[in-house]
């Protein structure tokens, strides 16, 4: 039986800080604001388009994980190139959308594994900026509904290899089903109370998150923008040590 993934992460590292700024020297500034807390970063494609595999190196050489989400989506041996240099940087967790095809998914996987790092493959299923007009436009033929869509490249990733699962904690039963205990379920679009995330459609409260079995949520403004971001990440480390007790 496949060990529960989720179990042998600590609540500092379970929760993704996204760290969507404008440079190097702003995400460096909130790194030092939330310290010892701070367990797991998420650059994405705009900082590290930016600043750069150097940014990464920074979070790596002060103790920081981190989790590049740059969504791959790309012939297999492009893919497979990327991830071997993000191996080579020491980098906890990458993405690629499931979309991209069994080829490319398992090709992402090979390079990951065989390159001896330690870095997790975790594939996107749908995006959480898409509402349901959204999706509908450009959906697959044959599929009703957003939970049809992740269930089938849910499927599809973890047959692929996939190390990890990315969507909405609205889908998290979905993913869980697709990937077993062993799959790594990721879930973005996670507010706090009395913030508001305009470019994303399909949020969760942190409670609601936590309470969906997701293993990594990846919060954003309401850790960036608390009045003490340091504060708010111990908050929600909090509620997910509270349910692991």
């Amino acid at each position: 039986m496949k060990t529960e993934i989720g179990a042998t992460l600590s609540p500092k590292n379970r929760v993704a800080v996204a760290f969507d700024l404008e440079t190097a020297a702003d995400a460096l500034r909130l790194r030092d604001r939330l310290g010892s807390d701070l367990g797991l970063a998420k650059i994405g494609s705009a900082l590290f388009v930016r600043e750069g595999m150097s940014l990464v190196h920074e979070f790596r050489e002060s103790g920081v994980d981190v989790f590049l989400d740059l969504k791959f989506h790309d012939i297999p041996s492009v893919v497979g190139k990327a991830v071997e240099k993000a191996v080579g940087a020491g980098v906890t967790y990458l993405t690629v959308h499931a979309s991209g095809g069994e080829k490319m998914v398992s090709e992402a996987v090979r390079a990951s594994e065989s390159s001896r790092g330690a870095t997790r493959v975790l594939a996107v299923t749908v995006l959480t900026s898409l509402g349901l007009d959204a999706w509908k436009a450009g959906a697959s033929p044959g599929e009703a509904s957003i939970e049809d869509a992740v269930a089938r490249l849910a499927k599809l990733a973890v047959e692929s290899g996939a190390h990890g699962l990315v969507g909405s904690a609205r889908e998290a039963a979905i993913l869980r089903s697709a990937g077993g205990p062993g799959t790594l379920v990721v879930t973005p679009g996670v507010e706090i109370a009395g913030t508001s995330l305009p470019d994303q459609t399909r949020t969760v409260t942190v409670e609601q998150a936590i309470a969906s079995g997701a293993d990594i949520l990846v919060v954003g403004r309401g850790v960036r923008n608390a009045p003490d971001p340091a504060a708010a990440l111990r908050t929600i480390q909090s509620y997910l040590r509270e349910r692991r007790s």
